[in-house]
């Protein structure tokens, strides 16, 4: 007998053909402004994950036709020097976009370095005045995960109306914008954690279940609400036995997937997505800043 497996939903496809459409739009606007779109990248330290991320990001922005300025600063880098950096790229009129890669090293203030950044050129919104935005429903650079989420959401044409969607996570990257995000499509959220209690009975009302948690394959099938839409954020890399290691997100795929109705697979779900949605917000703080309608 035949076992009804989930649907995947494919990031990877449909960020190629996002990217496609970017490099297109692009091509009349350089003519206007002579200069293409600009994106600068900050990494500090050796993380070899950050660094496999930044390579990603800039290969991508080659491809589509965005000038990408890597700055690579050693472990030890201090803030005010990271300050300095930040400051003369805020008015380097070449530059449109700053992303600030994540994780730093301890001995930096995070949530200081990322408020140094012009909220205008906030690619990875996470600024407070862009975070503001969102709570209000007005426009703005979003979130890059949780954009990308809501973009595959809407390639699918999965309804969100009325919905009961359970967010597990509750970061200031994915979960929290996430919710706001969902809310505004008119979905009912709830946001779970590693505190909420009885979190299976939480898991199992969701409709629309994401899951953004970091920790590998914790969500387990009698979890998943039979036909449920399961959304897999985390990113985790497992070894196993033998030393060789894998990939795998916060969802148990394989046993996940008899369940489900659509499901993101890990890799190829939402990670192409995000990267695509950084190119996206690059793009349209370039068209802003050069007063030019982009879609």
């Amino acid at each position: 007998m035949n076992k009804n497996y989930a649907q995947l939903l494919d990031g990877k496809t449909l960020a190629q053909q996002i990217q496609t459409q970017l490099h297109d739009q692009i091509k009349p606007l350089i003519s206007k402004t002579g200069r293409p779109p600009g994106l600068a990248v900050l990494m500090v330290g050796d993380n070899p994950a950050s660094a496999t991320y930044v390579r990603n990001k800039e290969r991508a922005c080659t491809k589509i036709g965005i000038a990408s300025f890597g700055h690579h600063f050693p472990a030890q880098t201090s803030q005010a020097e990271l300050e300095e950096a930040i400051s003369i790229l805020n008015q380097d009129p070449r530059v449109d976009g700053i992303l600030l890669q994540l994780p730093l090293p301890e001995h930096l203030d995070t949530v200081s370095l990322l408020h140094q950044i012009h909220p205008d050129k906030d690619v990875d919104g996470l600024h407070p005045m862009n975070l503001g935005k969102l709570v209000r429903g007005e426009t703005g650079l979003r979130s890059c995960t949780p954009a990308g989420v809501m973009r595959l959401l809407q390639e699918y044409q999965i309804d969100l109306q009325g919905k009961q969607a359970v967010v597990v996570g509750r970061s200031i990257l994915v979960g929290k914008p996430l919710a706001l995000m969902l809310l505004e499509a008119n979905a009912t959220v709830t946001i779970a954690h590693s505190r909420s209690q009885n979190l299976p009975n939480l898991t199992r009302s969701a409709d629309i279940l994401i899951a953004a948690v970091g920790r590998p394959q914790m969500i387990t099938p009698d979890m998943v609400k039979p036909s449920a839409v399961v959304i897999d954020v985390g990113i985790n890399r497992v070894t196993n036995s033998s030393g060789e290691s894998r990939l795998v997100g916060d969802v148990h795929f394989d046993s996940i997937r008899e369940v489900a109705q659509f499901i993101t697979p890990v890799p190829g779900g939402v990670g192409p997505m995000t990267v695509t949605m950084l190119l996206q917000n690059t793009v349209l703080s370039y068209a802003t800043a050069n007063s030019l309608s982009y879609p």
